[in-house]
């Protein structure tokens, strides 16, 4: 198939690397300097986000937040000039993890216009994109889900349609606060053990087998003791997602208590120029709120 993929960044340059190793054609806007792994493939370079919707059959979008996706689309240069194009009807996949009030009025735009639209955020990490192991959300119509389904397959692993268009943003929020809340309580357990005088390191090993085990202690909390903060998912983007989560709290009136206080916590990284570490570095606000390393760098 003829594939276009608009957002090579940190996850967005293994993802379309593994259509391409499939045999599809690549189609990517050149609007800036392309990944070189990107650039030593068969990808054509196309002008602007338009001419990519033009030749491709399906668009992938990969990029960092919901004004991002709304001027790949809509914009100047933007995917919907495209719009309904000839041949067969074209399908729009965003995998970008942005506002689900927002993926819905897209949709109903993209519709509108005579193409199918997939919401399909992703989560696993830099480390999910470049196994082809994420674990993939959709929101679609069934028979849009299928035929785009082949193509999922080969990102990710767990890929579950979850219901119509916004839905699957919506299962991505409910992951983001999840991981965020196991991120700060797995720093807090190290930082009190630590702090107690315990070994953080054989503490993570000890509480690995047992009913406290999550693969946040695993990746995160060995992060966190070996002081390796170099971004797989960055604090900013994080933080990004958890204010989606309490702006959705606020329009459905519910509680989100425990989200905001994740929320501040990064917050407090971000005051304090920590914002492109990785989201595991939740914990250094716990740091300096308890005076107190987990782990010497």
């Amino acid at each position: 198939m003829k594939i276009g993929f608009i957002g090579l960044g940190i996850m967005g340059t293994p993802m379309a690397l593994h259509l391409v190793n499939a045999g599809h054609q690549l189609l990517v806007a050149t609007r800036s300097r392309l990944p070189d792994a990107v650039a030593a493939t068969t990808a054509a370079r196309c002008a602007n986000a338009a001419e990519v919707a033009r030749q491709a059959e399906v668009v992938f979008l990969m990029v960092p937040d919901t004004p991002d996706v709304e001027q790949v689309l809509f914009g100047p240069g933007g995917v919907a000039e495209a719009l309904p194009g000839e041949g067969s009807r074209k399908v729009v996949v965003d995998m970008s993890s942005i506002s689900p009030m927002a993926t819905k009025a897209f949709a109903a735009k993209i519709n509108a216009l005579g193409a199918d639209y997939v919401d399909a955020p992703v989560s696993g990490g830099e480390v999910g994109a470049k196994a082809a192991s994420l674990t993939i959300m959709c929101g679609a119509d069934p028979a849009v889900f299928e035929r785009v389904l082949p193509l999922l397959q080969l990102m990710g692993k767990n890929i579950t349609l979850v219901g119509g268009n916004g839905d699957g943003q919506t299962t991505k929020v409910a992951n983001q606060i999840i991981v965020a809340l196991n991120i700060a309580a797995v720093g807090e357990a190290l930082l009190f053990a630590s702090k107690a005088g315990a070994d953080p390191a054989k503490v993570r090993q000890a509480l690995m087998g047992g009913f406290a085990s999550s693969r946040i202690l695993e990746v995160h909390g060995e992060r966190m003791i070996k002081r390796t903060f170099n971004p797989g998912f960055r604090i900013k983007l994080h933080q990004k997602d958890l204010n989606l989560a309490l702006q959705g709290a606020r329009e459905i009136g519910v509680a989100l208590p425990q989200t905001a206080s994740a929320a501040q916590l990064m917050q407090v990284c971000a005051a304090n120029g920590m914002a492109d570490l990785d989201h595991s570095a939740l914990v250094r606000a716990l740091e300096l709120l308890g005076n107190h390393p987990v782990a010497e760098a």
